[in-house]
Parts: structure tokens; C-alpha cells; sequence
């Protein structure tokens, strides 16, 4: 029987055209289902519109409203300025002084930064009155009145008085109270429904990046628990909410309610161009007592900054998406506090993650030196590996592994050790994963031709798009591909061939591999793109010393010659591998026997 030697061309060459007829089938469903959903959508939006009309004109609130009878008032502070419209009495716009926004055009971060603007927030109570009329606060005109750092914003309907007053305070806070007299005589309510519609902006670079990390969050349980949720519904009928937010990238709109909301629900829809990246709406309902709205709320508009959210001690910090227990601790308590050190030396972002790079290396080290003394072993044991997998090339492929086995044994190699380095990078890949992106510290930190390290650098770009790349090419993820295939071609020259038939040769998979990095890292985050390259060239050089300087091969030679002098004392895993081992080819005898029976 010829012996496989892995994939051979034409199987490659079939994997190919197999590859690109799926992509094509992929991208054209893909581009008619696009079609039918903004058709979809802008169906949706004429029935939202006309249904809207239909509404107003029902309940007949303020049919003579006017552009020019809407009035706006202002509040600022050295975080934030905030306006307020007239018509529902509600936040109108909200500028983060002290940020800024990301110019498509220009491509540089020079734009006033703006969280609610051109009225992508609008929010207002909905209750009944005695009559089954709906009333909303959004419909009616507010009279206001600046008195120092507070607004009061005053609307009559039917002989009722509905007051917002809003108290712009220090860290990103506007407290805001509902006051009514006289409600009780129109309604006979006993709660009010909550309704807030809110489009998230488009304010970074990467829109996918941003627009994945755009989502509903908030707590229950006295502030105790905390969830998100970025799929298309939200239900929380069960718990009373102490706030909800809107999370975006690096900022947050989050409304708290000192009483809570009950019966929380709320949907959202991903947009796929223009300024807008997710449409969200929520509703859910505040307790009214004797028919009145006497309700106390704080707004919070603020940006993601990890000490500012642990201040308010309300549960905030969780909504930083730092990574769930293990890998959240390492980002809280070991990246994010080593780039604040190194930061305070005055490098620039690229060279404090040049040196987090290395300092993780060399903690790792140990663990590295292991990996490559194994990787020595298993060159210097080789030809025996190569002599039993000839021994047994027709024999039972049981015999063979047990052979193999045998020989890592007596040369006291444990194949387990192996594995060790691989499971440890996969933690900290994943913490890496979170921190590049959500760090706050490097939103619009520059590093040579990338301008900013939470984003990808595009210095190459493309007169058309390529599907899962985009219309560039990151020079960081290209670099990092590069070294990734240089150490796989490296670290590769050990690995043992399969000698079964029809199994993959994993020189290939192991070279496809690095390629599928170029794909994921080519639009992500420019700082772990640089961290993988300078983490993968360090590895090169690592090889190379421990290649060169530090190990032998004569003694690792000698050493393996005197494992096996030693009497070996079977490991449990070793004992456990054995006995299976032993236990399959047992029934693979017996059946046999009953098969020469029959």
C-alpha cells in the first residue's frame, strides 16, 4: 500500500474551486438577502412614519406645533454641553468637550464629539387618560427656565403640570426630575411606560468594530447584577432594571431610575452605512403614585474610562467589555496597570506595547524553554520514531502508536508538555483581544502610519472591496502574518507526519493558518496587530538562542541515553493511555476472531 504523504495537488487545486463556488454562492445570497432587507426597511420606516402621523392626529395634542415655537436652552460645564428642546422637554444634544469624533473625510479625529445630535435620542412617559386618549410627553411643548446650573422645563395639559428639571452636575452626570400636579384629575394610571428611541453614531474609524460593540447594558438587583444584550430583542420582564444604557465603543448614554423599571424590553437593528451604526429602542415602565408622575432619574453621558466607572460604585465599570472572569481580572489587574506604568515614562502608545510585549515574553519564558528542549528531544529521537513507524508500516496502526509511545518513554519525553505553551497563549490572546479595542488610554493613539492603535491602520488601500478584508490592507496584520509563517516554518521541521491513510498532512494546515490571521487582524485593532508582531519576532529570536547558545544537542543525546538506563516509573496519564490502548486493541482481536467464524 503507497504510504499518503498528506494533500496531494489535485486535492488542493479541488479545495480551491470548492472554496471560491461556496464564497460566490455566500456573497451573492448574501448581497440579494442585503437587497431585500433595506427594501424591508424602508417600507418599515414609511408605515413608522405614517403611523406616527396617524397617532398625532388621534390625539390631537399641540396640532399647531411649529418649528419656530420650539425653543432650546443650554447647560455646560468643562465635561459636557448639553441642550434641551422644548418640544417633549427632553436632552436634545450632548457634546463631550473634552473628546473627539472621527472625520471620514479627513481621516484624522477632529470633530466635535457628539453623543445625542440631529435627533438620533428622543425619549419621553406614555400613559392614558380617563377618556383611553394617549398622552406622551414627547408631544408636548415645554416652557424653559436657566437658573444657574438647572433647567425646569414646564408643559400644561388639561390642567395638569408636567415639570423635567435637569441639574447638570461634575463627572459626566445630569440628574433630572419628573414632577406633576394636578395629573391625577386626567388619569387614573397607576404606572407610566418609559419609551426611548436612540440611534448610535458613528464615531470611530473601524464601523464594524464599533457597530459589534454597540449594544443595550444594565443592572438589576440593587445594582448587584449585570447583563448586556446586542442580539435583535431584549426582554427583562422578570426584574426591575436600576438603569439601562446604550454602549458603544468608548461612551455610554445610560438613564438610571432611583425606583427602577419594570417590564424592560427593547429591540435593535444594525444599519450598514451612513452616520448611524444600530438603532435601539427601549421601553419599560416607572411606578406613578396616586395617579401622579413623582419620579427622580440621573442621566449619565460618559466616556468608558475604567476608573470613572468603578467612582460612581453603581455597577458601571461592568459594562466595559474587558472579558468574563479569568480574562477580565488579567486585563483589570495586569494590562491595563502595566501600560499605565510604563505610559508614566513618557514613551509613546506603539513603544509601552513594545515593552508589555516583551515583559509578557519573559515571564513566559520558562514555558518557551520547555517547548523548544522538547522540540530538541523529539529531533534527537527522530530516526528510532522513524525506525518503528517502518517496523510496523503494515502492522495494526495500534502496535505502531503503542511502539511510538514506548520510545517517547524510555527517553523520558512527555509529549503533554508540548501542549502547555499553546494553552497558555490562548487566555491571554483572548484578554488581548478585549484590551486593544476598549482601552480608552489608546483611542487616538499614533504609532508610526497607524493613527490610531484601537483601530486598524489603512496606509494601503484598495479601488475595490475584498470579501472579509475590506477595501485595504493593514501593514501591521501583513507583518504579523509574515513573522507568524516564519516561526510556523521553524517550529514546523519536528512535527511528526500522519501515517495513516487519508489523514492531512498538518504541515499544510499549519501554514494555512497564519494566512487566516491576515483576514481576522485586518480589520481589528492596529495595537494587537503590532503586539502579535513583535510578540512572534521576539519568538524567532528565542528559537534562534535556545537553538544556538543555550541547548546542545549532544548532551540532550546524552541525557536521553541515560533516561533510558533509569527505570521509568509509568505517570497516570501514561498508565491511563496504556490500558486504553490496550483495551481497544483487545476488542479489536476479538472481533476479528468472531469475523473468522462467521
Amino acid at each position: 500500500m503507497q504510504e499518503n504523504k498528506g494533500i496531494d495537488k489535485s486535492q488542493m487545486i479541488s479545495f480551491a474551486v470548492l472554496c471560491l463556488v461556496l464564497f460566490g454562492f455566500m456573497f451573492y445570497f448574501q448581497n440579494k438577502q442585503s437587497k431585500e432587507e433595506q427594501v424591508k426597511a424602508q417600507e418599515q420606516k414609511k408605515e413608522q412614519v405614517q403611523n406616527a402621523v396617524k397617532q398625532t392626529q388621534a390625539n390631537n395634542i399641540n396640532p399647531n406645533v411649529t418649528p419656530s415655537a420650539i425653543q432650546t436652552a443650554s447647560l455646560n460645564n468643562k465635561e459636557l454641553n448639553v441642550e434641551f428642546s422644548s418640544l417633549g422637554g427632553q436632552v436634545s444634544k450632548v457634546q463631550l468637550s473634552e473628546y473627539k469624533a472621527y472625520d471620514h473625510k479627513t481621516d484624522k479625529a477632529d470633530l466635535p464629539l457628539y453623543l445625542i445630535d440631529k435627533k438620533n435620542s428622543n425619549y419621553g412617559f406614555q400613559f392614558k387618560d380617563k377618556t383611553g386618549k394617549v398622552i406622551n410627553t414627547k408631544d408636548l411643548v415645554f416652557t424653559p427656565a436657566v437658573n444657574g446650573n438647572a433647567v425646569t422645563m414646564t408643559a400644561n395639559y388639561n390642567g395638569a403640570v408636567i415639570q423635567f428639571i435637569y441639574t447638570l452636575l461634575p463627572k459626566y452626570t445630569l440628574d433630572f426630575k419628573v414632577r406633576t400636579k394636578g395629573l391625577a384629575a386626567i388619569t387614573s394610571d397607576n404606572k407610566a411606560d418609559f419609551i426611548w428611541d436612540y440611534s448610535v453614531r458613528n464615531l470611530e474609524k473601524g464601523r464594524a468594530q464599533e457597530q459589534s460593540h454597540s449594544e443595550f447594558s444594565y443592572a438589576f438587583n440593587n445594582y448587584k447584577d449585570y447583563d448586556y444584550d446586542g442580539r435583535t430583542e431584549m426582554s427583562e420582564e422578570k426584574e426591575t432594571l436600576n438603569w439601562i444604557g446604550v454602549k458603544q465603543q468608548f461612551f455610554s448614554s445610560v438613564i438610571e431610575a432611583k425606583n427602577g423599571f419594570t417590564q424592560s424590553k427593547g429591540n435593535q437593528e444594525a444599519i450598514e452605512e451612513g452616520e448611524y451604526l444600530k438603532k435601539l429602542n427601549f421601553e419599560g415602565f416607572v411606578q406613578m403614585t396616586g395617579s401622579e408622575l413623582n419620579q427622580d432619574f440621573t442621566w449619565y453621558f460618559m466616556p468608558l474610562d475604567l476608573p470613572l466607572l468603578k467612582s460612581y460604585d453603581k455597577n458601571f465599570d461592568e459594562i466595559l467589555p474587558l472579558g468574563w472572569s479569568f480574562i477580565g481580572g488579567m486585563n483589570r489587574y495586569f494590562f491595563m496597570p502595566m501600560y499605565n506604568f510604563i505610559a508614566g515614562w513618557g514613551l509613546t502608545a506603539g513603544w509601552v506595547i513594545f515593552l508589555m510585549t516583551i515583559i509578557v515574553k519573559l515571564i513566559l519564558s520558562p514555558i518557551m524553554y520547555k517547548q523548544h528542549k522538547l522540540s530538541a528531544m523529539m529531533k534527537v529521537i527522530r530516526p528510532e520514531i522513524d525506525e518503528a513507524n517502518a517496523k510496523f508500516k503494515d502492522a495494526d496502526p495500534m502496535k505502531k502508536q503503542q511502539a511510538t509511545m514506548e520510545i517517547y518513554r524510555k527517553a523520558g519525553v512527555n509529549q503533554m508538555a508540548g501542549c502547555l505553551p499553546a494553552l497558555v497563549q490562548i487566555p491571554i490572546f483572548y484578554a488581548l483581544f478585549r484590551f486593544f479595542p476598549n482601552f480608552i488610554d489608546l483611542r487616538g493613539q499614533g504609532f508610526w502610519f497607524a493613527k490610531d492603535l484601537t483601530a486598524y491602520d489603512d496606509l494601503i488601500k484598495l479601488p475595490f472591496k475584498i470579501p472579509f478584508l475590506g477595501d485595504h490592507l493593514s501593514v501591521f496584520a501583513l507583518a504579523c502574518t509574515i513573522v507568524i509563517l516564519i516561526y510556523t516554518v521553524m517550529t514546523s521541521g519536528n512535527m511528526q507526519q500522519p501515517q495513516q491513510e487519508g489523514m492531512p498532512n498538518m504541515k499544510v494546515l499549519m501554514y494555512i493558518f497564519p494566512i487566516t490571521f491576515l483576514f481576522f487582524l485586518n480589520t481589528s485593532a492596529s495595537g494587537l496587530s503590532w503586539y502579535y508582531f513583535v510578540s512572534n519576532a521576539i519568538n524567532i529570536l528565542i528559537i534562534l538562542v535556545i537553538k544556538y547558545v543555550i541547548l546542545d544537542e549532544k548532551k540532550i543525546h546524552a541525557q536521553i541515553q541515560a533516561n533510558k538506563e533509569k527505570p521509568k516509573s509509568e505517570g497516570k496519564f501514561q498508565k491511563k493511555m496504556r490500558e486504553m490502548m490496550e483495551k481497544a486493541q483487545n476488542q479489536q482481536q476479538i472481533q476479528e476472531q468472531q469475523k473468522k467464524k462467521k
